[in-house]
């Protein structure tokens, strides 16, 4: 058990520290440490001096065991500390800036913090705080695709005036297939959510097949009509179409939003689409699948219900696909779009120009 060191003083420097303790012009700490020692000498233990002079135990004992080691300078000075840390200078600066923007480490794709220093010569927290105050995070990347449709502007001018204003006495509903999910069993059970333990699941897994989700959402009010089918050709594209005819009222327009698959053109859906004339079809530019306020709901049912899930067969897939378009139609909420096509197409510019001036270079 550790026990405080014993404070012995003779007269002298008893005398002393009682000075120290009632002047006034001695510092509010120099006075606080002197009546400290002199009560840690009077064999009082740390937890009796904190109490009595409303202290904090642990400081008690740092003087304590600083005047046992260093006597009375100990506790008059304090230790000096390391100052502001020195700015760097402005070339070195610009220097990791322009490394960081414009070149590559050797056998690396980016940079770290610790291989920005060995090639500048300053600590990796210098670094940080350089990129911080830059705004650089060669850490991160995200993905992108401009869409080269050459109607691309008329396409996206067409499905965010449905969004932003809808036709009257009209239906929109924007549509898509989730494709090919895949019923995943775990090869061992994963441990539950615990406290200070976060769930677990084993890395690999066993399929037990696929189905596809057709699923319409109306923009209006977010409610979602879907229905899981084994494939996703135009055969089960005109039987959901049909699925959503059901569901519709016959004295309303219904304008679809879908993107450019093969299936959802095939002559056969055109066909359909001819004996049923008040379902108008809007397409999505190629390789613009975000204007589709459909792929909102998808990516949430993915989050939420299918990427931690254990599927040991297609039908409890499935089941679990049924009850989260369940819940959400108990509650439904429609997505709000606010970006306008101008907006949009501003950025996409900005972007192809930005491509084409890396493509030049």
């Amino acid at each position: 058990m550790r026990r405080a060191s014993t404070i012995k003083l003779t007269a002298k420097e008893r005398s002393k520290l009682e000075r120290i303790k009632r002047a006034r012009a001695s510092s509010i700490r120099a006075r606080e440490r002197a009546a400290i020692v002199l009560l840690a000498a009077d064999g009082l233990q740390n937890k009796a001096i904190a109490q009595q002079l409303k202290q904090d135990k642990m400081k008690v004992g740092r003087w304590r065991e600083r005047y046992a080691k260093g006597g009375l300078d100990a506790i008059l000075k304090d230790k000096t500390r390391p100052g502001r840390i020195p700015e760097l200078n402005k070339s070195v600066k610009a220097h990791v800036i322009r490394l960081s923007t414009n070149e590559k480490p050797a056998g690396a794709t980016h940079w770290s913090r610790n291989s920005m220093a060995a090639a500048t010569g300053v600590s990796p927290s210098s670094v940080g705080r350089i990129w911080a105050a830059a705004g650089l995070k060669p850490h991160l990347s995200k993905t992108f695709k401009l869409s080269n449709d050459k109607h691309f502007e008329e396409k996206l001018e067409d499905i965010v005036g449905l969004y932003l204003n809808p036709p009257e006495h009209a239906i929109v509903l924007s549509c898509d297939e989730k494709s090919q999910i895949q019923a995943l069993d775990r090869t061992q059970p994963g441990l539950p959510l615990k406290k200070g333990r976060c769930q677990t699941f084993t890395h690999d897994y066993k399929r037990n097949g696929t189905t596809s989700l057709f699923a319409a959402m109306n923009t209006a009010d977010g409610s979602i009509i879907g229905t899981c089918m084994e494939k996703h050709r135009h055969q089960e594209w005109i039987r959901f179409l049909n699925l959503i005819r059901k569901n519709m009222p016959d004295d309303k327009e219904v304008h679809i939003i879908c993107d450019n698959y093969a299936t959802h053109k095939h002559a056969k859906v055109q066909a359909w689409q001819r004996r049923h004339p008040k379902f108008h079809f809007h397409f999505t530019p190629t390789s613009a699948s975000w204007l589709n306020m459909v792929e909102r709901f998808f990516r949430d049912l993915t989050v939420n219900s299918l990427r931690r899930g254990v599927f040991r067969s297609i039908d409890e897939l499935t089941t679990a696909i049924e009850d989260h378009v369940r819940v959400h139609n108990a509650e439904p909420k429609p997505f709000v779009w606010t970006a306008t096509a101008t907006d949009i197409l501003e950025k996409v510019k900005r972007g192809r120009r930005k491509l084409h001036n890396m493509q030049s270079a």
